[in-house]
C-alpha cells in the first residue's frame, strides 16, 4: 500500500514538473515567435500588439518557471523523506 501510494505521488509530482516546463516553453514561444524583435517605428496596432505578446511571454514564462522548480523542490524533500523513513 505505501508503494503504491509513493508512486501515485511521484507521478502527480512529474506531471506538475512537466506542466512548468510546458507553460515555461509556451512563453518563450510567446517571446521570441509571436513577439519577436519590436518594431522600429510600428503604428499603433502593432506596437499595442507586439506589447500583448511580450506581456504574455513574460507571465508564462514566469509562472511556468515558478512552477517546475517548485515541483521539482518538493520531488526532491519527497525523495529525501522516504530515504530517510526507508532507512528507520
Amino acid at each position: 500500500m505505501k508503494e503504491k501510494i509513493r508512486n501515485i505521488l511521484c507521478q502527480i509530482i512529474n506531471a506538475v514538473i512537466i506542466a512548468g516546463l510546458i507553460i515555461l516553453f509556451i512563453g518563450l514561444y510567446y517571446c521570441v515567435i509571436k513577439a519577436g524583435i519590436p518594431y522600429q517605428d510600428p503604428p499603433l496596432e502593432l506596437q499595442i500588439q507586439y506589447e500583448v505578446n511580450a506581456r504574455i511571454g513574460d507571465i508564462l514564462m514566469g509562472k511556468g518557471f515558478v512552477i517546475a522548480i517548485c515541483g521539482g523542490v518538493i520531488r526532491l524533500l519527497f525523495g529525501l523523506i522516504w530515504k530517510v523513513s526507508a532507512r528507520i
